[in-house]
């Protein structure tokens, strides 16, 4: 079965299916959030500075912040210099996470000049940080890249490669440019390159957005693991969904009374852990959430307008209290797994 199993290290995933660290997002709430819905084998944090988490930042070390039930767990760094990303890599381990990334792929213009997919243009600079972190920690060590700056300058395979050299242990890949953003196709190509070219573990990331691309992915790459972004916040269940489809060839979606229970699970964590920007959060949920919900642009605007989390929670009761709730999730239709590959983009 695709994405069924696969060992990173010393750490073993069962699935093989990760959620990706976003920005803002993949807080301990939502993390949690997934590991109650099933299906996902490893979660990890959203990224960190690894010049804040020497200084002592308040924010690195919330970012940090974990529960026992979020086993296994990666935290994922950023920066530019070897002996403090050794430094932070360090902590991380020390902090008790099971593996430590190292981000390469971000394209925000913040993080660029300090890391992220800028180190992309400079990979005598990389190959140093590589090997810093690499003998400053025991634990797994893993690298989430972008496939190049540009499209004229496309270093996936050198990159994997070095990284294999220098003892990294698994390399997940998004097959955009930086110079893209998250516009136009990603190129499973040039994932499929890198399996190809590397003996490590290879992760495939980018337009998985329901287990039928999932399954394509794996017929056009043959990748190890698939890794899980944008489609997580607006589906919680995909990863489930991933696991039903892959055995018997058909999913589910949410009825309206699991829907109502998770975006009430989440906003009653965000209660619970008194989050700083609960209120925010809970927006931001709801912005991506509500899409899939029946009348959704109602649900949202009412959130929209909440002076408090409080009257969020309570604009979510209210609406899913007055909403028709289905008895019978529907289920996906789906042609045979390898029928989809062939088709699929």
């Amino acid at each position: 079965m695709p994405f069924d199993e696969l060992k990173i290290g010393s750490v073993s995933l069962h699935p093989a299916r990760v959620l990706a660290p976003m920005a803002g997002i993949t807080d301990t709430v939502f993390r949690r959030v997934i590991r109650s819905l099933g299906g996902c084998g490893l979660i990890m944090t959203e990224f960190v500075s690894s010049e804040g988490l020497i200084r002592g930042s308040a924010r690195s070390n919330r970012y940090l912040y974990y529960t026992e039930e979020e086993h296994p767990i990666s935290a994922q760094l950023f920066g530019a210099d070897p002996e403090h990303l050794a430094e932070a890599a360090r902590t991380v381990q020390e902090l008790g996470f099971d593996l430590v990334d190292l981000n390469l792929g971000c394209p925000a213009k913040k993080v660029v000049k300090c890391g992220g997919s800028g180190l992309l243009r400079d990979l005598p600079l990389l190959g140093r940080i590589l090997a810093r972190i690499r003998s400053a920690v025991s634990i797994p060590f893993t690298i989430k890249i972008r496939i190049g700056w540009d499209e004229d300058h496309i270093v996936a395979v050198p990159v994997a490669k070095m990284a294999e050299e220098s003892g990294v242990d698994a390399i997940a890949i998004h097959g955009r440019t930086r110079v893209q953003g998250y516009s136009g196709h990603a190129r499973w190509d040039v994932i499929a390159a890198v399996k190809a070219n590397v003996r490590i573990p290879v992760i495939g990331n980018g337009d998985v957005m329901k287990p039928e691309d999932a399954a394509a992915l794996y017929h056009q790459t043959q990748c190890d693991g698939v890794m899980i972004g944008r489609a997580a916040p607006s589906n919680p269940w995909i990863f489930q969904q991933m696991e039903s489809y892959f055995r018997t060839g058909s999913y589910r979606q949410p009825s309206e009374l699991e829907r109502y229970h998770i975006i009430r699970e989440y906003y009653g964590l965000l209660l619970e852990s008194r989050t700083p920007a609960a209120l925010g959060k809970m927006k931001q949920f709801a912005s991506w959430f509500t899409h899939s919900v029946r009348n959704g642009a109602e649900l949202r605007r009412n959130i929209q307008t909440a002076k408090t989390p409080q009257q969020a929670l309570e604009c979510v009761d209210c609406f899913f209290a007055t909403a028709t709730v289905e008895s019978c999730p529907r289920l996906v239709a789906t042609a045979p797994i390898a029928e989809q590959a062939l088709s699929h983009r």
